[in-house]
C-alpha cells in the first residue's frame, strides 16, 4: 500500500465499472481546473483539501463531505504543508434519476456540507476501497443518497420548468448504444423524435451534462478501465472511440485535470 510520505497516489477500488471509488494523497497541487459530468462525492481523511468552486476557495476538514455538482469546475491542493487524504466517489445522474423519478439534479451550495444526514448515507460508498461492494449494498446506497441530497439541495429555479424525462433518457440510451460513432444533435432528434434544442435543454437539466459532454465522459471512462488493465495510451484512445492519443489527452485533462500518463503512473489498485 502507498504512504503518504510526500508521495503522491490514487488507488482506485476494483468495481470501477460500477462506481469509480478512489483513495488518494496528494502533498501539495493536485489538480488543475477541471470538470467532469458526474457528482465528485468524498470526505477528507487526514490535512486540509483545498479547492475553487464557483469562484471560491474552499476547505474540506474531517466531519465535512464534499459534493461537487456535476460540470462544476474546480481543483485542488493542499491547505496545509502536511498534504491531504481523502475518499471520493464518482456518481453519474443517469443513476439517481431513477430514484428522483426525474427531477432536477440536487445541488449543494459552496461545495461542501456539514450536514449530518449526507455524512451517514455517504458511509457506505467513502468505506475504505478494500472492502468490496455487493451489487445490494450499492443499490442500497445510492437510494439513501440521492434521498440525503434531496432533503438538503438547494431547490434550483429550474424545479418551475417544464421537462421531457422519458425523451432525456432515451437520448442518454441511445448515446450509450452508438458510443464510438461521430454523433450529432440531428441523430438523437430523428432517433428519440423530439426537437433537438429542446432534447438538449432536458438532457442537461436531467443529466447534469450536454450531450456531448456525455459521450465524452462515457470514452473517458472506457480510457481509465483499460489504462488500468494495462492498455498503452494509444490503444485506449482508439479503443474508446478518440480520434487519436492527443485528442483522448486534451479531453482527459480538462476532464480530470491530470494527464493520462501521470494518472495512470500514480494509480494503483488496491
Amino acid at each position: 500500500m502507498p504512504t503518504s510520505n510526500h508521495q503522491d497516489w490514487i488507488r482506485t477500488a476494483s468495481e470501477i465499472d460500477r462506481f469509480e471509488r478512489i483513495e488518494a494523497f496528494f502533498n501539495d497541487h493536485a489538480y488543475e481546473p477541471h470538470r467532469h459530468d458526474t457528482y465528485a462525492i468524498g470526505r477528507t481523511l487526514s490535512g486540509v483539501q483545498s479547492f475553487h468552486y464557483q469562484g471560491v476557495m474552499q476547505h474540506s476538514q474531517q466531519g465535512m463531505t464534499m459534493v461537487l455538482h456535476p460540470d462544476e469546475k474546480h481543483d485542488g491542493e493542499s491547505g496545509t504543508q502536511d498534504g491531504f487524504r481523502y475518499r471520493m466517489v464518482y456518481i453519474e445522474p443517469a443513476k439517481i434519476q431513477p430514484i428522483l423519478k426525474g427531477k432536477p439534479l440536487p445541488f449543494i451550495q459552496h461545495g461542501i456540507s456539514t450536514d449530518p444526514r449526507l455524512f451517514k448515507a455517504t458511509n457506505t460508498f467513502l468505506q475504505s476501497i478494500e472492502n468490496h461492494m455487493e451489487v445490494l449494498e450499492e443499490e442500497d446506497a445510492l437510494y439513501d443518497l440521492a434521498m440525503a441530497l434531496n432533503e438538503i439541495s438547494v431547490q434550483p429555479l429550474s424545479q418551475r420548468l417544464s421537462f421531457d424525462y422519458r425523451a432525456a433518457e432515451q437520448a442518454r440510451e441511445f448515446i450509450h448504444a452508438v458510443s464510438e460513432r461521430n454523433i450529432s444533435l440531428d441523430d438523437l432528434e430523428k432517433s428519440i423524435g423530439r426537437d433537438r434544442w429542446s432534447l438538449s435543454r432536458d438532457f442537461r437539466l436531467l443529466f447534469g451534462t450536454s450531450p456531448h459532454r456525455y459521450l465524452t465522459m462515457r470514452r473517458l471512462e472506457k480510457v481509465k478501465i483499460n489504462l488500468i488493465k494495462g492498455a498503452s495510451l494509444v490503444a485506449a484512445a482508439t479503443d474508446a472511440g478518440f480520434y487519436d492519443q492527443s485528442h483522448m489527452t486534451r479531453h482527459f485533462k480538462q476532464a480530470f485535470g491530470l494527464s493520462p500518463a501521470h494518472w495512470k503512473k500514480i494509480n494503483h489498485l488496491p
